[in-house]
């Protein structure tokens, strides 16, 4: 009898133990919550790496520069081949992933402006929206911020500061008539900007973090590929051997390309080792397209058509080779090896983190990205759903050569307006990749609607607009100032 009981007990205690661990478990978000880790690149074009954007694509892959381990990233998760940077140059699309929200919206349309009209401390970003479903999330980024206030004021708790191009051997040259200057000479440094640094200190907050079993959001800014041309000697006489390829000839980026994915390499690795491979999104993708050309390269190489072929020109336009950029995502069930062709921007980032946090997202008014997890985790076709079904990218200044452009994508179809002229381009991506074939005169019912539904975005959002003699640059000048919207 006595020992009948001693089971009994023993079977009781055992059963309340088991419930009572599902029971915390349950209760305990941050053994529950994903991690999640954006890769940023700086200046990398979508065919920028050795991975393939369009499966079986040869020309969506660079044909010159070696990044193994971005494409085992891409082997373990998805590659989005129509992903787009929500603009052209870096701190406008750094400041949209953060908000969600179109540099259209925000009111910040190119580097170097004034943002004290921004509520940096009272508006949703991405380590904010995180804290709010669970408030063991902890934030941290390493490398170029790029924007223009602290990064605690953006809701992270670990940083390397409001850092920006100065701080990744980034120079800039004054010439005597008044224009920029960048170095494109081949320089070397042990540490090429900073990307081993960065990544030490990436993982040292991921260990931190993981030793805590806090759930973290982690977001590894990169300086490289950007110009000046920095690399490690022997990495740059490697790829200085190797023969050219015919769009990609620049040793000095593709060592930085390498070392680059050799500090992805190292991030994934320390995701295994630390045992949350299961339980982390990781997120690679470029603030924007390449630069065209690298100052020289074109009369070393006449056959050269631009280092964003076939996309058509690159950073500082509105055309595909200055926004549409490399994007991979992999992480818990999502297919190892798969891609979509469905278009997502860097404003889906957000709403997306939501969503595969809480298994809701909430679309306020303001909010322009949408979710893309369906794509992810049931139906790679899944239609994002955003409050509107396009995207609306807006540059109203001249740069360089290029008029004040802005552009509405909807599904298949662009159009590219110039605001100094009201000239209209109408493009079919599917058909015509590098916007080649203007086909507005084919189809004016649709150029019409498109050009309606691009103003009316810009006047709802009550946009900047171009105006003779803005550039929008003064740092200390305010939008007030300026006062001239849409």
């Amino acid at each position: 009898m006595y020992y009948h009981f001693n089971i009994l007990t023993m079977s009781r205690i055992f059963i309340f133990t088991f419930f009572c661990s599902i029971l915390f478990s349950c209760n305990n978000n941050s053994s529950q919550s994903p991690n999640f880790i954006l890769i940023l690149s700086d200046d990398q074009g979508w065919n920028g790496t050795s991975t393939e954007m369009i499966p079986s694509q040869g020309y969506s892959k660079s044909d010159y520069y070696e990044t193994p381990n971005i494409k085992n990233l891409a082997k373990s998760g998805m590659v989005f081949s129509r992903a787009y940077s929500p603009a052209p140059t870096c701190s406008p699309t750094r400041y949209a992933i953060q908000f969600g929200q179109t540099p259209a919206r925000l009111k910040h349309i190119r580097v170097a402006m004034n943002v004290d009209h921004i509520d940096h401390l009272g508006m949703t970003t991405i380590p904010r929206a995180l804290k709010s479903i669970d408030s063991n999330y902890v934030a941290g980024h390493f490398g170029k911020f790029g924007m223009y206030s602290e990064p605690q004021n953006y809701g992270y708790d670990h940083s390397d500061g409001m850092t920006g191009n100065k701080d990744g051997n980034i120079e800039y040259r004054l010439n005597p008539n008044g224009t920029v200057q960048t170095d494109w000479l081949p320089q070397y440094d042990q540490d090429p900007k900073q990307i081993f640094g960065i990544t030490k200190r990436s993982i040292s907050f991921m260990e931190n973090q993981v030793k805590k079993n806090n759930p973290f959001y982690l977001q590894v800014s990169h300086y490289a590929v950007h110009s000046d041309l920095v690399s490690r000697k022997e990495i740059f006489d490697k790829y200085n051997d190797k023969k050219k390829g015919k769009y990609h000839e620049n040793p000095s980026i593709a060592a930085m390309t390498e070392d680059l994915d050799l500090s992805v390499g190292k991030i994934l690795e320390k995701v295994k080792e630390l045992g949350i491979e299961d339980n982390t999104y990781i997120i690679y993708m470029s603030d924007n397209g390449s630069v065209e050309q690298i100052l020289g390269s074109k009369k070393r190489n006449k056959k050269n058509k631009g280092y964003n072929f076939p996309l058509r020109h690159g950073k500082g336009t509105l055309y595909e080779g200055g926004i549409r950029v490399p994007f991979i995502i992999s992480g818990p069930n999502i297919k190892p090896g798969s891609s979509s062709d469905i278009p997502i921007s860097g404003v889906d980032i957000l709403p997306t983190i939501q969503d595969l946090v809480s298994n809701k997202i909430q679309l306020t008014e303001k909010m322009d990205g949408g979710s893309f997890k369906n794509n992810l985790l049931k139906d790679v076709d899944s239609k994002v759903i955003r409050n509107n079904d396009f995207f609306i990218f807006h540059l109203p200044f001249r740069r360089g050569s290029f008029n004040p452009h802005s552009a509405i994508i909807m599904e298949n179809l662009k159009l590219i307006k110039f605001s100094n002229s009201n000239k209209l381009l109408l493009f079919n991506l599917d058909d015509d990749i590098n916007e080649k074939n203007d086909i507005s005169n084919q189809y004016p019912n649709k150029t019409k609607e498109l050009d309606f539904l691009l103003e009316k975005y810009l006047k709802d959002v009550k946009a900047p607009k171009w105006k003779k003699g803005i550039n929008w640059r003064p740092f200390k000048k305010s939008l007030k100032e300026f006062n001239s919207f849409y």
